[in-house]
């Protein structure tokens, strides 16, 4: 096994307001982003493994939030945590904390994206 976890996928109820938010945080990014259908949007790092998506969900039901669930996205600084935080912000996320020191070896910040999903960006 390379990885606990290759992908993650969050759901949105509108698709074109998701995909402006995450173009918007991960334009510094060597990403490649591309949309197989209609009801989803994935980025991936060039050189990289592991993929990130939106969904609208594939029931037909509203996309939710689910409680104490949270997407992580490793950082290369603690720079790099607060520069991403505020880029979050400005894009219309909502903070759920502030960038800081949580453990000796955690240095993290949150933010919910603009369908309420929970987002960490952490070193």
């Amino acid at each position: 096994m390379k990885k606990i976890a290759a992908y993650k996928t969050l759901g949105t109820n509108d698709l074109d307001a998701s995909k402006a938010f995450y173009d918007g945080l991960f334009e510094d990014l060597e990403t490649l982003s591309f949309s197989p259908n209609e009801r989803s949007q994935f980025w991936v790092i060039k050189g990289d493994d592991s993929m990130f998506a939106v969904f609208k969900p594939y029931d037909g039901e509203k996309a939710s939030v689910g409680n104490g669930s949270m997407t992580g996205f490793l950082m290369n600084s603690e720079q790099e945590v607060d520069d991403f935080h505020a880029k979050a912000i400005s894009l219309g996320a909502t903070d759920e904390g502030a960038p800081g020191r949580r453990t000796e070896n955690f240095y993290g910040a949150y933010v919910r994206d603009l369908d309420g999903n929970k987002l960490v960006f952490y070193v």
